[in-house]
């Protein structure tokens, strides 16, 4: 099998053409060389077919993913996550001071509407956050209180709790924290409150977890097995062997991959993606170095804190142990001196022998 896309996406423009359009533009030139060799070098390899185009790419996945001009890819996507049929009535506005604040991590957060009535919100990461179960709960809380005035609002006297459907919080992260890599064989974690008596209640909130980069080392090695596993690979790999082997198995995805290689043929637009990608990838790299660092210090915290309740607990026993010590050597010099009296009393005895 060729691994040459061009082959399979004619759109693809050669790497002289590309070049003689950047060098024919001084505004493109300076650019163009502005950026470092290996990110010149990655620019020229995805444009060109040598590399895939990376979907998790802000201004692409928003693009091609976008629930408003191409909802049936959402809602495919969405169908066979939830294993349900899903059909998307509604997108609505997300929460604009959390984009502003997470908005170097975040690729995209889309908050849309099933037709029965539930919330889903599927947020991608480029680095996943630092205390997932947490943040998703919050987030996940605030989404449900949101719906439950709507359902209030519009039903007004009628209203009861089951008209509040509940909500789904679906995170997928390019690169996952620590805690998701102990677990090196699972890329979906799904997450829904239970009973311990077996009592069932429907509790409203449920937590999908996908982490990417998980993912991307089980199929290397496993393939594509199933159409979720075929979505996952579409996200999260630029593999041409990859890409040609999806687009053979599931044929529907080819067209994504032709939109996107029609949006890389105007250089400009996509040399300002790639420009911001760089600078989202810069402040990603501290964000993540920070991240990492503040896990070390945790850690190394919790071992301190281990080494001093171990160290007190040996105080305690060296302690106890010297208190044991103590009272053996008072018994031993008590038995001494019981000794010593009846060494005297033997010789006593031994005189009076004597003296008869």
């Amino acid at each position: 099998m060729t691994s040459n896309l061009r082959d399979y996406f004619p759109m693809i423009r050669s790497r002289e053409e590309i070049l003689k359009e950047i060098q024919d533009n001084i505004k493109f030139t300076e650019k163009f060389y502005s950026w470092r060799e290996s990110e010149r070098q990655e620019f020229l390899d995805f444009c060109t077919g040598i590399r895939g185009v990376k979907i998790l790419y802000d201004s692409f996945f928003k693009e091609i993913m976008n629930p408003e001009t191409v909802p049936e890819r959402l809602e495919d996507f969405l169908s066979v996550l939830l294993q349900r049929k899903v059909k998307i009535i509604d997108i609505l506005p997300g929460d604009s001071s959390r984009i502003a604040d997470e908005q170097s991590l975040l690729i995209m957060d889309i908050l849309v509407r099933f037709e029965d009535g539930t919330y889903c919100n599927v947020e991608v990461q480029k680095i996943g956050y630092a205390f997932p179960g947490e943040r998703s709960a919050c987030y996940s809380s605030d989404l449900l209180l949101r719906q439950y005035k709507m359902a209030r609002s519009q039903k007004k006297e009628h209203f009861t709790y089951k008209d509040v459907k509940g909500v789904f919080t679906i995170i997928l992260m390019d690169r996952s924290p620590k805690m998701f890599r102990e677990f090196s064989d699972k890329y979906v974690h799904m997450f829904q409150q239970e009973s311990d008596t077996g009592i069932k209640m429907n509790l409203l909130q449920n937590y999908i977890f996908i982490p990417l980069d998980i993912f991307r080392k089980n199929v290397q090695y496993k393939g594509i097995k199933n159409k979720l596993d075929a979505w996952l690979t579409f996200l999260s790999t630029d593999e041409p062997e990859q890409i040609i082997g999806l687009i053979t198995e599931y044929p529907e995805f080819k067209a994504m991959y032709e939109h996107m290689y029609n949006m890389c043929r105007n250089v400009e637009d996509v040399m300002g993606i790639f420009s911001e990608e760089l600078k989202i990838l810069d402040r990603n790299t501290v964000k993540y170095m920070v991240d990492e660092m503040q896990e070390t210090i945790d850690e190394q915290k919790k071992q301190l804190e281990t080494s001093a309740e171990t160290i007190d607990e040996q105080k305690k026993q060296l302690e106890t142990s010297a208190e044991t010590i103590d009272e053996q050597k008072k018994q031993l010099k008590t038995k001494q001196s019981k000794i010593d009296e009846l060494q005297e009393q033997i010789e006593l005895l031994q005189k009076q022998l004597k003296e008869k």
